[in-house]
């Protein structure tokens, strides 16, 4: 055992070698200024995801219940289901992702009978139009609120749906909203258990987040941490290692070897260390941990803050997104901060 702790010291001191470390950075604490009250929000079993339309109203996916929900932006009334649970064309089972768009739709991914399907739904919670995806012959597996395996990671610029799939050869797929694949970008990267491919599909899963200044951000769920830069075209522009002091233990105790499985439908537990990311409208990236801190990176890749959220306490996040104003919502709780550099809580 103190062979194996000494052996990762070391490795971790070779690390700072080859790649550096980053100068400390402060930590921010950023106050919740708004979001959902707690007597609505308390209403949800799992918010999975928490945005707000271009009208200020607030859509709420509620991953356990399989449904997703409308809130006025006057917070007035009780939530509104608008998409409820069922195996059919228009309703939810099993939901792993959903992305609201600017131009007043939103995307969800679900798994009826195992079956992967994207469906498309105007903001009151019409279906129009939607496809399944091929089998890939993993199992949806969800850890606490993070989608280890499966569609857990899509994003919908309105024209085309870019969905993590790395069981597929790549790490994004694009296809258009009739389900046409378009084109698939991002090598995989090495992980040392290429010939676990189990493993090495689970160290390649991520998050795919849109550029708003163009192109996409990839972050690497689980393994080493780190994220990838790719143009619109899908050209790798560069690869950053993600590192700082609250990440060290980690370093120390991540696992490297995963045990072979026995039972033909065991899959290896690999703990994400990422648990949440989305882009601001300046294009820089947040990526919140599994600690309780969120690293913000700019557009060329470096770390130009450390932030944390205080709502109801110390919060981690698990779902990131931004508003036509500026500020982040976070789940869970659906909290609202502002995001610009200053001391925490500072109002427009």
């Amino acid at each position: 055992m103190a062979n194996a702790g000494a052996a990762a010291l070391g490795m971790l001191l070779l690390f700072d070698v080859f790649f550096g470390r980053p100068e400390q950075t402060a930590v921010e604490t950023l106050k919740s200024v708004g979001g959902l009250p707690a007597h609505i929000a308390g209403r949800f079993e799992d918010i999975g995801a928490c945005q707000r339309s271009a009208a200020g109203d607030y859509f709420i996916f509620d991953r356990r219940a399989h449904a997703v929900y409308s809130v006025p932006a006057s917070l007035e009334g009780p939530p509104k289901e608008i998409v409820g649970v069922g195996v059919e064309p228009g309703r939810l089972l099993r939901p792993s992702a959903f992305e609201l768009t600017p131009d007043g739709r939103f995307v969800i991914a679900d798994s009826p009978f195992g079956q992967p399907r994207v469906q498309f739904f105007l903001e009151s919670g019409a279906r129009v139009g939607g496809f399944t995806l091929p089998k890939s012959g993993m199992p949806q597996v969800t850890l606490g609120s993070v989608v280890v395996s499966g569609v857990g990671s899509l994003e919908y610029n309105g024209r085309s749906i870019f969905i993590s799939l790395p069981e597929f050869g790549a790490l994004i797929t694009e296809y258009n909203s009739e389900g046409t694949l378009i084109r698939s970008f991002g090598e995989l990267r090495a992980t040392g258990h290429e010939a676990d491919r189990d493993v090495h599909l689970a160290l390649n899963t991520g998050r795919i987040v849109i550029n708003p200044q163009g192109g996409f951000y990839y972050v690497f769920l689980a393994g080493a941490p780190l994220f990838r830069k790719y143009d619109a075209r899908g050209a790798l522009l560069f690869e950053r290692h993600i590192q700082g002091g609250e990440l060290d233990e980690y370093a120390r105790n991540r696992p490297t070897t995963w045990p072979k499985r026995s039972g033909a439908n065991e899959i290896p537990l690999v703990m994400p260390v990422v648990r949440a990311a989305a882009a601001d409208a300046a294009g820089n990236l947040w990526i919140s941990l599994a600690v309780p801190v969120t690293y913000v990176y700019d557009s060329a890749g470096e770390r130009k803050r450390i932030v944390q959220f205080s709502a109801a306490g110390i919060l981690t996040p698990t779902g990131l997104s931004f508003s036509r104003n500026g500020r982040l919502l976070a789940t869970p709780g659906c909290y609202a901060f502002e995001t610009k550099d200053g001391r925490a809580g500072a109002s427009r």
